[in-house]
């Protein structure tokens, strides 16, 4: 059987330049960036998280998720097994990609953050005809 701290997802450090307004801990949520042609998608799972109260915000390349997640345990209740840890999600990402921040969307749906990051035409793939003689 897992030991206790095997089980718990490691709380996140506290963010660089990021100001704490609530007391507790942070955690990192899991996430997959994916690549295409067109966009940069990226999964993160939040479970507990209310899609209402997620925070995105992307500025001078950085990608910043947080989501505060209020406690579900009962305070009266005696546990014989507790696994499920108690604080906000917190998560950034440099995007070194160029995104065109004016078209990113976001979705929440059974406990998973998608967000699509458009790329800027700039940076898009695009094909060269070649002029034949």
């Amino acid at each position: 059987m897992p030991l206790q701290s095997e089980i718990n997802k490691k709380p996140a450090d506290h963010p660089e330049g990021a100001e704490r307004t609530r007391s507790g801990q942070f955690f990192r949520p899991n996430c997959d960036i994916v690549e295409r042609e067109d966009e940069i998608l990226v999964l993160a799972d939040m479970p507990g998280a209310r899609g209402e109260q997620i925070d995105v915000r992307f500025e001078d390349g950085m990608l910043t998720i947080h989501a505060p997640v209020p406690d579900r345990r009962e305070p009266e209740a005696e546990y014989l097994l507790c696994e499920y840890g108690v604080g906000d999600y917190w998560r950034t990402f440099q995007v070194s990609e160029a995104v065109d921040a004016s078209k990113i969307s976001a979705e929440y749906a059974n406990g998973v953050l998608t967000l699509h990051l458009p790329k800027a035409e700039s940076v898009k793939p695009r094909r060269i005809a070649v002029a034949t003689a």
